[in-house]
């Protein structure tokens, strides 16, 4: 049995990433094949449904973490410290879209915001994909993640109090995209 394929057998995130760092390329592929659909899912989520925004993440991800790999202290799961590196990616592509939507409606002399997209009551992905930057990345972290205030507040640089009324909104918008109601209480 080679080195990689007992790292698997041992369920060792670490023992891959020591033979990461070593330069065995199976080992990356099998903890890249661990890890990746979580991830994805994640920054797809992040990113409002946009699959090649997200693939760029990942693939971001995936770099960045490569290059960091000999300085992660294992103080939290492996899952855990790529997802903070995913997270922190994903939210720079957010800030060069809305970089880009800026410039592209200066240049075009933009009159006012898109028309809203209908919200089908039963298209859940379609609702977070509908909720602002903020709101989504704190109700992803939090209800589908599972991460706790204060793990998201360090994660994003806000307080937990912050995140806590990001996560109230973002689940107050959510009851009302699914319910058929706008958010100013009337049935769209």
């Amino acid at each position: 049995m080679n080195a990689a394929a007992e790292a698997v057998a041992s369920d060792s995130d670490r023992s891959l990433a020591e033979l990461v760092l070593g330069g065995d390329e199976p080992a990356f592929k099998l903890l890249y094949q661990r890890h990746t659909p979580r991830l994805f899912l994640l920054v797809l989520r992040l990113l409002g449904g946009s699959e090649a925004d997200a693939e760029d993440v990942v693939q971001e991800t995936w770099v960045k973490a490569t290059e960091r790999l000999g300085t992660f202290r294992w103080e939290a799961s492996f899952g855990s410290w790529l997802s903070a590196i995913g997270l922190n990616v994903a939210r720079e592509c957010l800030r060069r879209r809305s970089r880009r939507e800026e410039q592209w409606a200066d240049e075009t002399d933009f009159a006012g915001p898109a028309p809203r997209e209908f919200v089908d009551p039963v298209d859940l992905e379609r609702a977070i994909r509908s909720l602002p930057d903020g709101y989504r990345t704190v109700l992803i972290l939090h209800d589908v993640e599972g991460y706790r205030h204060e793990e998201i507040a360090q994660q994003l640089g806000i307080s937990a109090g912050t995140s806590k009324s990001q996560l109230f909104h973002a689940r107050r918008s959510m009851r009302a995209a699914l319910s058929g109601y706008g958010k100013d209480g009337h049935r769209a």
